[in-house]
């Protein structure tokens, strides 16, 4: 029988990264249920399960992988370590014309390789199969809290990463009371529903949007959960239409102004456009009805949908300030400065529960169309490049990778 020769490559992006796609348990379930894989890994110091305890499971641990047909990652991949003529699954931060990364897709075109992101790949009604969306909700939504205990003095919580995992964090929260607060939620997917799980663990109340903007001083901790039709509305003043939105956003603005204006801390937890609207520009965040102190931008888009976020912070430096008159960064925690959280790997701080789930997923939804047993448009929808070629969906990059 041949063999499909699958490696598990080591995370080499700095900052590092210890998440896995599969687990020892679910790499010894894959080579059981289905003979014809060879799955390797590569050896590596960091990662949140070891090479011994995927030795013990029956993994082969290696250093080579120039071997392996599919090679499977998390972060993307340094271009140097790049082997051509091979496939790459990674979540790439490309298709959405990332300048930081417009050289690694330009050198993964030019050696042939054949790359497969994550956050591309969706059933055929469009909706994504394989996310760490909800894991960065939980730990994003509890850094917020903790940014903004810092910034006023009103609550010292104990950094995520600095729990076991997520039960014992669970259990501590009942030793938790979150003071007066008023906490805007954006966004309903994967990501804003793990936020939500840690805003409702800590007892904090869900109000409605009218109950919230009519609140100026909370006498408890509260938040309000808004959508795209909340935050949003038509230039021409048609009635919001997720629909058109979704093909049309370039003719919506922000209708955010009553939450800016009203929270204290938000967190953001919605997917951007780049053809979409800010919440706010720059000079709204200058004015003084910006009553927004404390931002965790979750989604972490750099001068997205949030334009102050300049950069993404790091697990060992989640912190940064922003000046809003000189609209430069500045350090945390001023006076007048706007503090964000804007981790782009939040899920590391969780990373055996969060690798544990990111692995079902990919068994469950991935694995079988990717090395041929089940067949399917998936895996072609979310290549964006195969054989020195863009890939069949993804034209509209040409000119901006020729730039590189």
């Amino acid at each position: 029988m041949s063999h499909i020769k699958i490696g598990l490559i080591r995370e080499m992006k700095n900052p590092p990264d210890s998440r896995v796609v599969l687990t020892p348990a679910q790499c010894a379930q894959l080579l059981k249920k289905y003979p014809q894989l060879d799955i390797t890994l590569q050896s590596s110091p960091g990662r949140c399960y070891t090479d011994a305890e995927y030795t013990a499971a029956g993994i082969r641990v290696v250093e080579d992988m120039t071997d392996r047909e599919i090679l499977i990652g998390v972060k993307e991949i340094p271009i140097a370590s790049i082997i051509p003529n091979r496939s790459y699954l990674c979540f790439s931060h490309t298709h959405k014309q990332q300048l930081y990364n417009r050289p690694l897709l330009k050198a993964f075109i030019e050696k042939d390789v054949k790359l497969v992101d994550y956050e591309l790949l969706t059933n055929d009604e469009g909706i994504r199969v394989i996310a760490f969306g909800y894991f960065a909700g939980l730990v994003g939504a509890h850094n917020g809290l903790l940014t903004w205990g810092k910034r006023t003095g009103k609550l010292n919580l104990k950094r995520v990463k600095d729990y076991a995992d997520f039960a014992e964090k669970k259990e501590d929260y009942k030793t938790i009371t979150i003071p007066p607060v008023k906490i805007v939620l954006t966004g309903s997917g994967r990501v804003a529903s793990g936020a939500k799980e840690i805003l409702d663990l800590l007892r904090i109340k869900e109000v409605t949007k009218e109950e919230y903007l009519q609140i100026d001083e909370p006498t408890q901790a509260v938040y309000v959960q808004v959508n795209t039709h909340d935050i949003y509305q038509h230039l021409g003043g048609k009635p919001f239409s997720m629909e058109h939105f979704v093909h049309n956003p370039q003719d919506y603005g922000s209708a955010f102004a009553p939450f800016y204006r009203s929270s204290d801390l938000m967190i953001n937890a919605i997917y951007w456009d780049p053809k979409a609207p800010r919440y706010f520009t720059l000079d709204e965040m200058a004015q003084p009805d910006f009553r927004i102190r404390t931002i965790a931008d979750i989604t972490c888009d750099i001068g997205g949908s949030v334009p102050a976020t300049l950069r993404a912070t790091t697990i060992a430096e989640p912190f940064m300030g922003y000046d809003p008159v000189t609209q430069q960064e500045t350090e945390p925690f001023q006076p007048n400065s706007i503090d964000i959280m804007s981790i782009d790997n939040l899920p590391n701080e969780l990373p055996r529960d969060a690798s544990q789930a990111f692995g079902e997923q990919f068994i469950g939804h991935v694995l079988e169309e990717l090395v041929g047993i089940k067949h399917g448009d998936m895996i072609t929808r979310a290549t964006i490049c195969e054989n020195g070629q863009l890939g069949r969906d993804f034209g509209y990059l040409r000119e901006w990778v020729d730039e590189a």
